[in-house]
């Protein structure tokens, strides 16, 4: 039987070998199992890419939202550098006043020894003490009635928050009040250790319960404060905006914020898309939009967009940890540009670059973009980022044609970390009435903290008012 095959060379020239069609066969189900197993490789290294890049996402946003990266191998001790030439040691200064003097004689035995001791001279020690007490105060309020309408009148003392009697005739303080606000809402702790607190600390016993209302009725009286704050972010011609999720009830709803240079206004709201936004800014806002290029953001047709750098940066750094050496090249590439991008800015703030060579420079660095995008990428994660580079492509560069403006959305992600840690540690909101006690004292107390005005003081002198102001953390406002 003659073999079946195709003609094969062989060393000697002139001469044919065929391969039995038994071998070819084999050989083409090798091949063809090996194509097979070269495509399970290929969907299970991109698979694992995928969850590479999700748990990266994920570390981000859960596991450690604040952490600086991996640690150092030799870090620095903390504190003060040992030594006489690091300088003066500091301490505690001397209180301005001595509210009470305590004699500390000597000892009629040396402790030591016990032999007889005389006196020197004369040591001072200070000691500043939180004194745990709680006043409690009367009103004994004279009630009378008109003598035209008849109506009922009673008088209001300057220290009153309310004109409650009856039922309502004991009621926390406004100092006691606005430190617990100041603990639940803007140091993060639940209502059950602001409880705590007041209790280990003052000697003041309240219930969630009770304190969950008095913060409400603060609200409410902080409310006209938080509209007037509302309008100033409208007006302002620059706001840094973020988003993040908040519970409320238990269920998944969205917490926003808008950071002008004045004002810091939260909002708590069912959802995350445009209509939310416009909320807060309305839609005519037509001033600088800084955010992270999260699309419904870029509905606001008469506003100037900037979209945040170190989001894009951050990205990059992260697909340069996964990709493959061939499809290094691109995020690296991205990564130097907006990198020069932001040494020009500085360059040009330390008066080195002038306003024309600004201009001619950003120029060059829109067409290095334009000729980057136009090379099509076979990179899956490449292709992904340079359509998201196409779209965000006349918002990128926005604070090199207007100088002083942001590159980043920074300042309204630092607004809302603090709103992160508490929801970590108590879990949002059980009821929509809270979730507006939280956006409104919130936004006050942080615009105070933004402003550099006491926050403590402005709270109290709110719920002493007999009447609804406004606080003068509101431009215009008295």
């Amino acid at each position: 039987m003659k073999p079946v095959g195709r003609p094969a060379a062989d060393k000697q020239p002139g001469s044919i070998e065929f391969v039995p069609k038994r071998e070819l066969d084999r050989a083409q189900q090798e091949n063809d199992k090996l194509r097979k197993e070269i495509e399970r490789l290929k969907q299970e290294t991109e698979r694992l890419r995928r969850e590479l890049e999700a748990a990266l996402r994920a570390s981000k946003r859960q596991a450690a939202p604040h952490s600086r990266g991996t640690p150092k191998a030799n870090p620095q001790h903390p504190g003060r550098k040992p030594g006489r030439g690091y300088g003066r040691q500091a301490c505690r200064p001397i209180p301005s006043r001595i509210d009470e003097r305590i004699p500390v004689p000597l000892p009629e035995r040396c402790p030591h020894c016990g032999g007889g001791v005389e006196p020197e001279n004369c040591e001072f020690q200070h000691q500043e003490e939180i004194v745990r007490r709680t006043i409690v105060r009367r009103f004994d309020i004279t009630v009378g009635r008109c003598c035209h309408c008849r109506r009922r009148v009673q008088g209001r003392h300057p220290l009153q928050t309310s004109a409650a009697v009856g039922v309502g005739s004991v009621q926390l303080g406004p100092e006691a009040l606005t430190l617990a606000a100041i603990l639940n809402k803007q140091m993060g702790l639940s209502l059950g250790h602001t409880r705590q607190v007041l209790s280990y600390g003052f000697g003041l016993e309240a219930s969630r319960g009770g304190l969950y209302r008095a913060l409400a009725r603060m609200a409410g009286r902080a409310e006209p404060t938080y509209d007037g704050l509302v309008e100033t972010a409208r007006q302002a011609p620059v706001n840094g905006m973020d988003e993040t999720g908040w519970k409320v009830g238990g269920r998944l709803q969205w917490l926003h914020v808008a950071v002008s240079a004045e004002v810091t206004v939260y909002a708590i709201l069912p959802g995350r898309g445009y209509e939310q936004a416009v909320a807060i800014l309305g839609a005519e806002y037509d001033g600088f939009l800084i955010h992270d290029g999260w699309a419904p953001y870029y509905r606001f047709q008469f506003a100037f967009h900037q979209s945040c750098l170190a989001h894009l940066l951050k990205r990059c750094r992260e697909m340069v940890q996964i990709a493959s050496p061939a499809a290094l090249a691109f995020p690296r590439a991205v990564e130097n540009l907006l990198l020069t991008s932001l040494e020009l800015r500085d360059r040009y703030e330390r008066g080195e670059v002038s306003e024309r060579g600004l201009s001619i420079a950003t120029g060059k660095l829109e067409a290095k973009l334009d000729r980057m995008l136009e090379t099509r990428r076979r990179n899956p994660a490449n292709r992904r980022l340079a359509r998201h580079l196409e779209h965000e492509r006349l918002w990128l560069f926005t604070f090199l044609h207007c100088p002083g403006l942001d590159a980043t959305n920074n300042a309204a992600e630092r607004a809302i970390r603090g709103m992160v840690i508490a929801r970590k540690v108590w879990g949002g909101n059980r009821t929509w009435e809270g979730a507006r006690t939280q956006q409104i004292l919130v936004s006050v107390l942080r615009t105070c903290w933004q402003q550099g005005k006491d926050a403590f003081t402005r709270c109290v002198k709110l719920l002493r008012a007999p009447r609804a102001v406004i606080l003068d953390i509101v431009p215009g406002a008295d």
